[in-house]
């Protein structure tokens, strides 16, 4: 969709960005907080001192209940780097890149929502392109997903990611929309 695009141009734009995929990899790289606890639950989940997404992937292949668990490990390992992220942050707007925020419930904790949309054709390319997943991990991870129609319809602002001048001139309107808000509150 263009989701980390479009954080990098709110940064750009002075936001304070919270990337929880980012906050992933520092939690189960060496020395992160979820190695432990993920070990002592999936300890052929640990590889060199570091937590194996392949590994985590095979669990939950071999046991579906198994994502219930890593997500009772993670969930409130995020929410305490989340914290911190609060803690530190000193811009007076904060975004937040969370995947599966409206599945998860997420939206509930935010003063606004921003949905980054593309049409799906242009999605399936650019995902695809780069190489990282197949088709069949691609339809896995959309049937997973809340349809992009209703993220939007849900969502306070909408920015279509078609081209970077594009999705630069809605992260600004929404910036200064935000702001506006702010002043009349």
């Amino acid at each position: 969709m263009g989701k980390s695009t479009t954080a990098r141009i709110f940064a750009g734009e002075g936001c304070d960005v919270y990337d929880a995929d980012a906050a992933v990899h520092r939690l189960y790289s060496s020395g992160g907080r979820a190695v432990e606890p993920m070990g002592a639950v999936f300890p052929d989940a640990i590889v060199d001192g570091a937590v194996s997404r392949e590994k985590l992937k095979e669990a939950i292949a071999a046991d579906p209940a198994a994502l219930k668990r890593i997500e009772a490990i993670v969930h409130p390992l995020l929410g305490a780097d989340r914290a911190d992220f609060l803690a530190r942050a000193t811009s007076d707007i904060l975004v937040f890149d969370i995947p599966l925020l409206f599945e998860t419930g997420g939206d509930a904790r935010m003063d606004a929502v921003a949905c980054v949309t593309i049409p799906p054709d242009t999605q399936r390319q650019r995902v695809l392109e780069r190489g990282t997943m197949t088709e069949a991990q691609f339809e896995t991870i959309l049937a997973k997903q809340m349809p992009n129609a209703e993220k939007v319809a849900r969502s306070d602002f909408v920015i279509v990611t078609d081209t970077l001048d594009h999705a630069r001139a809605q992260v600004r309107d929404v910036i200064a929309e935000i702001r506006k808000r702010m002043q009349d509150a």
